[in-house]
This record gives structure tokens, C-alpha cells and sequence, in this order.
């Protein structure tokens, strides 16, 4: 098992800025692949980033590349989402995931999720 807790959302103005935390516990961190996802009220989940165990590769949706950037630290636990340039349809509840590195691994782990709010 993997446990996930989130943490950094807020209220933030459109232009500004908010790093999101997400800190594992449980199985080891590098054995997983992380991913940050996004569920707006009456619309479905989407991958917005993900990171490879090592995070030498990264995944970006359309929507938020050159504004947002996936990092991760395997000595502290934890993965991260920076993001820039924020606009109102930014606002969602993010969730982070995990997945088994391997291939074929599914997304099994999910934390309880953090609110983004972005005004005009």
C-alpha cells in the first residue's frame, strides 16, 4: 500500500502562482511512477502531469504545458506540481496518483484530493 496526502492548494488570483505537495508514505517511493490529476466540478479526471520513478521523464497535458512542472524528490517522499500563469479554468480539485513503475501499471493510489480556486 501507498498512502498519499496532499497539500498547497488555495485561492489564488489568474496570473498568480501555487505549488502542490504530495507526500507518500508506505512502499517505496522510487518504485512508482506519480502523476497529478484534476476533476472539475461536472467534468471527469485528467491526467494533467506525470513523472517517471527516476523523473527523468516527464508528461505534460496540452493545457498546462509551459505553465505547470512535475518534480519529484524520492529522498523526501514526496512529488510536486508548480504552477504558473494560473487561469480560472485551472480550478479543480487536483489529485496526486501512483502507479507501479512496471509496465502496464495503473494508477492504484490516490490521495483524498486538494482544492484549487483561481479567480478572474
Amino acid at each position: 500500500q501507498v498512502q498519499l496526502v496532499e497539500s498547497g492548494g488555495g485561492l489564488v488570483q489568474a496570473g498568480g502562482s501555487l505549488r502542490l505537495s504530495c507526500a507518500a508514505s508506505g512502499r517505496t517511493f522510487s518504485n512508482y511512477s506519480l502523476g497529478w490529476f484534476r476533476q472539475a466540478p461536472g467534468k471527469e479526471r485528467k491526467l494533467v502531469a506525470a513523472i517517471s520513478w527516476s523523473g527523468g521523464s516527464t508528461y505534460y497535458a496540452d493545457s498546462v504545458k509551459g505553465r505547470f512542472t512535475i518534480s519529484r524528490d524520492n529522498a523526501k517522499n514526496t512529488v510536486y506540481l508548480r504552477m504558473n500563469s494560473l487561469k480560472p479554468e485551472d480550478t479543480a480539485v487536483y489529485y496526486c496518483a501512483a502507479k507501479p513503475a512496471d509496465p502496464g501499471g495503473k494508477y492504484d493510489y490516490w490521495g483524498q484530493g486538494t482544492q484549487v480556486t483561481v479567480s478572474s
